[in-house]
């Protein structure tokens, strides 16, 4: 056992502040029982500081902080891209995408769908999203927490589960969103903490107590190929990062699904006062992907020179956390459970909301408020459920796990982009063509992986991603014979304009992305 009594108080601390926080927010008015604006969207009332953090703490969870580290271990600075790359993302979703959804006052994306083409679409969508997220998110989440628990506590892998799930469970499930959203400041402020105290203990340690800067200078002398931003193709990782394209290629098809179109994180800002509140939170959330690699990926790099070599990459933040100080061990396992938790109960609350509002909603019509809430706290123990039967016989064998996800993921990601771009943007676009760039992405994906298994998954996507674009457009036209479909999206009575402090936030962080590619390029 790694941990000392010390941290386990530390531990037990947070649980009890995270529990008894979330029992504050979630009670009740007197005479007011939760409705499903109340319980899916926290009343559409989330100030941008409960945005910016939800939306990071959501994002953040064990494949980002064992996965990443993993592949910072593995692989290096490179896979700080998709930390980076998702910075600007976020700006063009708060300046591009949240007008029209908040305009439309849309529950979840399954819902946009429905607007947009018709009820086929959104059935299809809503059953791919609740797969994905019980069968590849959640699993992800659990097995990767549970690991580390097992790591640092001798704690069996299933009673680690169970532990992770039933810590979830108890302080999201009756408050729903705004206890999620509201409870996530305390787990930034906790990873941010954790995952700094790691990264300096690392560098002090590779140092010999010379200093974090004297730390950083050695990795970079004694490992400069870990410091390679843009790999080529001789580098044995180029089919994970394939050079070029995670600036201009298939990276950016993969950012745009995951945080304009994606349940789980966009919810935070659907439930927000208003458009400028949204943006606000866009903003912040923005500002700490930059940090992140900071906190993820540099103690991964730190670790192949602290560990000895290591049978599979994602233990090296495991690893790396047995090495720290009493006390400090305590605070980064507690901000590695709160990362884990805030996605956990991110993903449950998300899946509940697309079964209730789009699946279970259609076929029992005209229920009370209760009823449909009482319906997705059911659906996201099911959903949990679910997952812990099958965390490990998915992810058991898995080396990478976040490089998993990326790229089974990539399979659908190219058409779920294509039917929101154009379904937001292109008035022609049709249900059918949309349907086609939905199955065709799978389709596609999956026969270029068999047949072309030298293309780098990133460069699939993209490519994928301009065939499935080429398709709905064609459908489209064939079968609109050029005229605006009865359900497009008017565009007219949206107010695209950014007020002068977001505007400075997108160019900024820009001027930080340049440096940060400028320097390691």
């Amino acid at each position: 056992m790694l941990l000392a009594p010390l941290d386990f108080a530390i531990l037990a601390a947070y649980v009890v502040i995270l529990l008894g926080l979330a029992w504050w927010v979630s009670r009740d008015k007197p005479g007011h029982d939760k409705n499903t604006s109340d319980y899916f969207l926290a009343s559409n009332s989330l100030p941008w500081w409960a945005i910016g953090a939800s939306l990071v703490a959501s994002n953040i969870s064990a494949e980002q902080v064992i996965g990443m580290s993993g592949s910072g271990y593995a692989i290096g600075l490179a896979i700080a891209s998709y930390e980076w790359m998702a910075a600007i993302t976020l700006i063009i979703v708060g300046a591009w995408f949240l007008p029209i959804f908040l305009k439309r006052k849309i529950y979840t994306m399954p819902q946009f769908l429905l607007h947009r083409y018709d009820n086929r679409v959104r059935l299809t969508m809503a059953l791919f999203w609740m797969a994905v997220y019980v069968f590849v998110n959640l699993t992800a989440v659990l097995w990767l927490g549970a690991l580390a628990i097992n790591t640092l506590t001798g704690l069996n892998i299933t009673a680690s589960l169970v532990l992770l799930a039933a810590l979830s469970l108890a302080y999201s499930l009756y408050g729903g969103l705004k206890v999620v959203a509201l409870t996530d400041i305390i787990q930034v402020l906790l990873l941010v903490a954790g995952g700094l105290f790691l990264s300096y203990v690392s560098l002090q340690m590779v140092s010999d107590g010379q200093g974090v800067i004297a730390g950083f200078d050695i990795l970079m002398t004694r490992l400069p190929e870990k410091f390679d931003m843009i790999l080529t193709p001789d580098n044995p990782n180029y089919a994970s990062l394939p050079g070029i394209s995670v600036l201009i290629g298939g990276l950016w098809v993969m950012n745009l699904s995951y945080w304009g179109f994606n349940q789980y994180i966009i919810q935070r800002a659907l439930a927000a006062k208003d458009l400028k509140e949204a943006r606000k939170g866009i903003a912040f959330a923005a500002f700490l992907k930059l940090l992140m690699p900071v906190l993820v990926v540099l103690p991964g790099i730190a670790a192949v020179l602290l560990l000895p070599p290591l049978d599979r990459p994602d233990q090296a933040y495991p690893q790396l956390m047995g090495l720290m100080p009493v006390g400090l061990k305590g605070l980064i396992f507690a901000a590695l459970v709160a990362a884990i938790l805030s996605s956990l109960a991110s993903m449950t609350n998300s899946i509940s909301t697309i079964f209730t509002m789009d699946l279970y909603a259609q076929v029992r019509r005209h229920q009370s408020q209760h009823h449909y809430v009482k319906v997705g706290r059911i659906a996201s123990v099911t959903a949990l459920v679910i997952a812990l039967v099958t965390a490990q016989p998915l992810l058991g064998k898995s080396e990478q796990a976040f490089q998993f996800i990326q790229e089974f993921t990539g399979f659908f990601t190219p058409g779920i982009v294509v039917l929101f771009v154009l379904g937001m943007f292109w008035k022609k676009a049709t249900a059918n063509g949309a349907l086609a760039a939905a199955i065709g992405s799978a389709v596609l994906s999956a026969a270029a992986k068999f047949w072309l298994p030298q293309v780098p998954f990133m460069d699939r996507v993209g490519y994928v991603f301009l065939c499935c674009l080429l398709l709905a457009v064609v459908i489209s036209l064939l079968e609109g014979k050029g005229k605006d479909h009865e359900h497009s999206i008017p565009l007219h009575d949206i107010d695209f304009t950014t007020d002068g402090s977001y505007r400075v936030c997108a160019v900024v962080i820009s001027l930080i992305l340049i440096g940060f590619y400028t320097t390691w390029w």
